[in-house]
């Protein structure tokens, strides 16, 4: 969860340029102790004490919210480049290669996670993922799937007082789904182009189930997945009022409708089951923004959240 700098005891001024976190200083503020120098020679402080206890996260969204507020975000390439560094040298930066997670902290246009991988063209498909967030109104857009012709190919969005929607091919399907608790949700949602049936999964039960969602249609191929924003265009054209704030990770599609009792297995971490279409792996999701990857708490961790 993102915290706010009042609740840390820390002060921040968007006018003075500050952020102070137990004696740390941004670009412009005081300077509480002697600084060091950055590699690019601009004045930075030790940055150990703030974004230990808070994960980066404060300081980060400070940095984010100051530089596209003067337009300067450029300045800050030296204080990000620290809060986030490079990957160690390997396959992965984390424990296996799917122990993370992507955090949106920002409900902005321009923090997004962006798939690798593709879609081919699909006649059913199961997509499931772990998602956090308490942002209100609406969670706003865990996923997007654009094609060219049809930006709302696939699209799970709640946007304002709306409940939770699934898009195929632009034709709505209202989902009974309630995750904007703060908490860990583990949510499944399949589809098939027969009858265009759907099932919707929260935390391993079957909430919600109809038809008639985009019958006989198939998913067309090449298009661009994109996390935590809604897709005007291919791959671009967001709307910060639709952008998904919060955590997400497992982000795993299959080919077919997955059965119940699978859903349940991953949902209550009996089973590790990486999407044959699109799996979870750190090496096939790109960042952009201000988006970041931290390691994800276990399976076991994010069920005593629900």
């Amino acid at each position: 969860m993102l915290l706010s700098p009042r609740s840390q005891g820390c002060s921040f001024s968007l006018l003075g340029d500050l952020l102070i976190c137990g004696g740390l200083w941004a670009p412009g503020a005081p300077a509480r102790q002697s600084p060091a120098k950055s590699e690019s020679n601009e004045v930075f402080p030790p940055l150990t004490q703030c974004s230990t206890a808070l994960g980066g996260q404060l300081l980060l969204w400070a940095v984010l919210v100051v530089g596209k507020e003067k337009g300067v975000l450029t300045h800050y390439q030296p204080l990000l480049r620290i809060l986030l560094p490079p990957p160690p040298a390997g396959n992965s930066a984390f424990k296996s290669p799917d122990a993370f997670k992507v955090s949106l902290p920002l409900r902005t246009n321009y923090l997004y996670g962006k798939i690798k991988k593709t879609l081919p063209e699909l006649y059913a498909f199961t997509i499931c993922l772990w998602l956090r967030s308490s942002a209100s109104p609406g969670i706003g857009t865990p996923f997007s799937y654009a094609v060219p012709g049809q930006a709302n190919e696939i699209v799970l969005i709640e946007w304002g007082n709306n409940p939770i929607e699934l898009l195929i091919n632009d034709k709505v399907a209202q989902l009974p789904l309630f995750v904007s608790d703060g908490k860990w949700h583990h949510i499944c949602v399949t589809w098939t182009t027969r009858d265009g049936m759907w099932e919707a999964f929260q935390d391993g039960e079957k909430l919600g189930t109809g038809e008639n969602l985009a019958p006989w249609h198939p998913i067309k191929p090449g298009g661009v997945l994109i996390l935590g924003q809604e897709q005007d265009t291919v791959g671009g054209r967001f709307d910060a009022t639709q952008a998904f704030v919060g955590e997400l990770s497992q982000f795993n599609i299959w080919d077919r409708v997955l059965r119940a009792q699978e859903i349940i297995n991953i949902a209550n971490c009996s089973t590790n089951m990486p999407g044959n279409i699109i799996p979870w792996v750190d090496n096939n999701v790109d960042v952009f923004g201000g988006a970041s990857k931290w390691p994800v708490e276990t399976c076991e961790e994010r069920l005593l959240d629900l």
